[in-house]
């Protein structure tokens, strides 16, 4: 079978790659281009650790085929942070209010509510959990990652 090339600008970066027809975002990210920071958990779209930012909305890489975005831009976990490497708001909420705690699904809702608050940059408590309803977490029981978000939304909101 032969390859397919491809154009996707991640994180800001144009990068070029060669990849097989059925190859899944997700591997392409981890595997071909190196960015290990996108999840793969469930490999069914289920659980959203996988998520990144296709032209800033939210997919399922684990169940988005490499080739079908071609041309397209991607925001990884890794392009959240400012181009200096300062920790972007849901970043730096997160990290504040103890919003993870084995760190596997992290990525997953980092990409996720970053959509969410740019979005809904004042969501309420309801909105917040339908926003990070398609994110499973084994580990937090999501009260801190909800914490997170809304401490999120403030910082957003001090710096502009």
């Amino acid at each position: 079978m032969t390859d397919i090339a491809i154009t996707l600008t991640v994180n800001g970066v144009v990068r070029q790659v060669e990849v097989p027809g059925r190859r899944l975002l997700s591997d392409c990210l981890r595997h071909d281009l190196g960015l290990t920071g996108t999840h793969v958990g469930c490999e069914h779209g289920v659980c959203g650790c996988c998520t990144v930012l296709l032209d800033g909305e939210p997919v399922r890489s684990c169940l988005t085929f490499a080739v079908t975005v071609d041309g397209h831009d991607i925001t990884t976990v890794e392009g959240l942070a400012a181009p200096d490497g300062a920790m972007s708001p849901v970043q730096r909420a997160f990290a504040e209010c103890h919003g993870l705690q084995c760190g596997f699904c992290t990525p997953g809702f980092l990409c996720t509510v970053t959509a969410l608050l740019r979005d809904n940059p004042s969501p309420t408590g309801e909105e917040v959990l339908e926003g990070i309803s398609g994110n499973l977490c084994r580990c937090t029981g999501y009260q801190n990652i909800v914490k997170s978000v809304h401490r999120a939304a403030e910082i957003m909101a001090e710096e502009t």
